[in-house]
């Protein structure tokens, strides 16, 4: 119970790997604001996490829109009374066909730029005033192991997780005086529902064979990192990228 009296936000909360966070964070005493675009999936977790004995709600949110965040953030204060954690994890990318760069249609770009970097900056204001005022916060922004090794054919979704990268050690430096940690994750390729029904089998052989660990990685290999961003644990950490992928990249 080491996130006992704490509120966390998931962002994406409702499916995949966000469900994960969602109940790893329930799991150690936060109250969840499982957050998604996906209204019923996120009352669906939100659900369960309440019928195992933990503290949820769930939010409608589009990231990408300035007054959905921020009606996310007045649900959490509204409900929970404060805001501590933030998991940046909602992001564009199963939905994207694999293809050469110089085939990616600019309006699809836009889109995964809006989503990927605009939600994730529109949701750190949205909770920023209230970390702030509270003189604490921990801020956990999803990232890509495909950053480290520049994978091909999805170029706009690498991008924006490099971003991702910037963005954090920028808002670490800037948000450090408020006593806000800010930090982010770069997953392997991960067995979420909608991987397995994007990639091909040879496809994810490939990046099992060049693991240390020969096995597929799985949303609950991430959760402790995410618990450990989350704690007290990691109060003296900011502006750092944790790489979780079995050794697929040693950064």
């Amino acid at each position: 119970m080491r996130l006992a009296g704490r509120v966390a936000i998931v962002t994406g909360g409702g499916k995949g790997i966000g469900a994960e966070y969602s109940a790893g964070l329930a799991a150690e005493g936060a109250k969840v604001v499982v957050a998604d675009i996906d209204a019923n999936g996120a009352k669906e977790v939100a659900s369960k996490i309440r019928s195992d004995s933990g503290e949820a709600i769930a939010v409608s949110v589009d990231i990408s829109d300035p007054h959905s965040t921020d009606e996310m953030a007045k649900a959490a204060l509204s409900s929970f009374g404060r805001i501590d954690i933030l998991v940046n994890n909602a992001s564009l990318m199963s939905a994207l066909p694999r293809r050469s760069w110089y085939e990616i249609p600019v309006d699809e770009w836009d889109q995964v730029m809006a989503v990927n970097l605009r939600g994730m900056f529109l949701c750190c204001l949205a909770v920023y005033p209230s970390m702030k005022e509270q003189g604490s916060g921990k801020i956990i922004n999803i990232s890509s192991g495909r950053i480290l090794d520049g994978l091909p054919n999805r170029l706009h979704y690498t991008t924006s997780k490099a971003g991702v990268v910037g963005f954090t050690r920028a808002l670490a430096r800037e948000v450090g005086d408020d006593n806000i940690c800010v930090n982010a994750i770069s997953p392997g390729f991960t067995q979420s529902e909608t991987q397995v029904k994007t990639s091909s089998a040879q496809y994810m052989k490939a990046h099992i064979d060049r693991r240390c660990f020969k096995r597929e990685q799985y949303p609950a290999d991430l959760v402790g990192t995410v618990i450990f961003l989350s704690s007290p644990e990691s109060d003296f950490m900011t502006g750092q990228l944790l790489n979780v992928d079995g050794g697929y990249s040693m950064h």
